[in-house]
């Protein structure tokens, strides 16, 4: 369901990027430092970072990014950080992306579930998953 095919794209016309993959609540990776800096910021505070790796070019990621944006917001216990494959594409190879986009959810850096593809449902589901786990543990 709604996913782009991992390819080498160039495409000159980025300007609109930050503001279409990173408002709301979504934080926009652009270094692999600061990939570090927020997964340490996300273990101090106790929350599970989700991460949408995405590209400028994929139709699917740009569909899901205002959803992406309105959970961010919905959900401040959470932390939703954008990778733009493109941009870290050696840091985006570490993490086996096969195609757009791909969300991780991680515990403490560690990797607890994932979802290829834009499908609004069932990343709400996982979200849903995710909230109710966390309640489960503060318990």
């Amino acid at each position: 369901m709604g996913q782009c095919f991992m390819k080498h794209h160039n495409d000159d016309d980025d300007s609109d990027h930050n503001a279409a993959f990173a408002s709301g609540n979504v934080h926009l990776i652009t270094t692999k430092e600061n990939w570090e800096e927020k997964l340490a910021e996300a273990s101090k505070d106790g929350k599970i970072v989700i991460a949408n790796f995405s590209a400028t070019w994929c139709g699917p990621c740009k569909m899901i990014a205002p959803f992406y944006c309105e959970l961010s917001e919905a959900h401040p216990s959470l932390m939703f950080l954008t990778v733009d494959v493109d941009e870290l594409s050696e840091f985006s190879s570490s993490w086996d992306i096969k195609a757009t986009p791909t969300f991780f959810f991680l515990r403490d850096g560690q990797q607890v579930d994932k979802l290829v593809g834009a499908n609004k449902p069932e990343l709400q589901k996982k979200i849903t998953a995710i909230l109710d786990s966390m309640t489960q543990c503060n318990k």
